[in-house]
C-alpha cells in the first residue's frame, strides 16, 4: 500500500477523557450553487486573492494530477521541513472553552452539540502521521491527540445517504470531504499535537486532521461537521482548488 495507506498505523486508545487537563491552558442543507464560501472580515483578501489566481494560472498551464499514484513515503513535488510552518489567511479565532462547541448534524439520527467536557469525555486517541500542505512542505511523524473521527460517526449515527461530510469553523472556514476518506482510522479532531494543547497559530483549541489528503481538507478551529447526500465545495474548493486532494499525485488543482 505504500507510504500513504500507513500513516494511522500508530493510533493508541487513551482512556475517556485524558484531554481534560489541558483544559486550563488553552447546515444540513446544500447551498445554491453559485454561493461562495466567505472569511470573515479579518481574514487577508490579497492573499485569497493571489492563491486563487495562481490556482487559476496553473490551471491554464495544464497542470493536472498525475496520472499514477507515488507509492513513496513523501508524495512527488514536496519537501521536508524539521518545522511547523504556519500558513493561514490572518484568521486565528481566540475561543474560550467554556464557550466552545462542536456542532455534528446533517443526514443523521442524533444529532449533537458538544461542549468542550462532553467533547473530552469521548474516548481519546493517540496516532502518529504526515502532514502535507499544498505548498509543497511535508511534516514526519506528527503526533496528534485527540478524537477519532469514526468515534463521532458511531455517536451520531449517519443514515446511508450520507456520502460525504462538510466541515466548518470558527474563523469562517468550510471544506468537504468524501465520507470514505473521513472513516480512515487516522483522521481526528486533534486537541493535542506532541503532548501539548493544539496551539491557536495552529487551529486550537480543536483542528481536523486527514493526514492522506492535503492539509487544507482538515479544517482549524473546527465548529461544526455536517454529513451531506451530495457533495458540497468549500471555500478553497470554488477557488481553484482540487476537490479530491491526493499529496501522492499532486492532486493541487481542480
Amino acid at each position: 500500500m505504500g507510504w500513504a495507506g500507513a500513516a494511522g498505523s500508530d493510533l493508541k486508545l487513551l482512556r475517556p477523557g485524558a484531554q481534560g487537563r489541558f483544559a486550563g491552558q488553552m447546515a444540513s442543507s446544500l447551498a445554491p450553487p453559485r454561493l461562495v464560501p466567505t472569511l470573515r472580515a479579518m481574514s487577508n483578501p490579497r492573499l485569497i486573492e493571489a492563491k486563487q489566481r495562481w490556482a487559476e494560472k496553473q490551471k491554464s498551464r495544464g497542470v493536472v494530477a498525475r496520472a499514477v499514484r507515488s507509492a513513496d513515503r513523501l508524495p512527488p513535488g514536496q519537501k521536508l521541513t524539521e518545522g511547523f510552518p504556519v500558513l493561514d489567511l490572518g484568521v486565528q479565532p481566540e475561543i474560550p472553552l467554556p464557550e466552545w462547541r462542536l456542532k455534528v448534524d446533517g443526514l443523521v439520527a442524533k444529532p449533537t452539540s458538544l461542549n468542550w467536557a462532553a467533547f473530552n469525555a469521548l474516548p481519546q486517541v493517540e496516532d502518529v502521521s504526515d502532514f502535507h500542505c499544498v505548498t509543497t512542505w511535508s511534516k514526519y511523524d506528527c503526533r496528534w491527540g485527540g478524537v477519532a473521527f469514526t468515534t463521532l460517526y458511531e455517536l451520531v449515527q449517519p443514515a446511508t445517504e450520507a456520502k460525504f461530510v462538510y466541515f466548518t469553523g470558527y474563523d469562517g472556514y468550510s471544506t468537504n470531504v468524501a465520507l470514505e476518506h473521513c472513516l480512515d482510522d487516522d483522521v481526528l479532531v486533534a486537541t493535542s499535537f506532541g503532548g501539548a494543547p493544539v496551539t491557536r497559530e495552529h487551529g486550537g483549541p480543536a483542528r481536523v486532521i486527514i493526514p492522506k489528503l492535503y492539509a487544507w481538507k482538515g479544517a482549524k478551529f473546527v465548529s461544526g461537521i455536517t454529513f451531506l447526500a451530495e457533495d458540497k465545495l468549500g471555500f478553497w474548493e470554488v477557488r481553484g482548488y482540487s476537490n479530491t486532494a491526493d499529496p501522492w499525485t499532486e492532486d493541487r488543482y481542480a
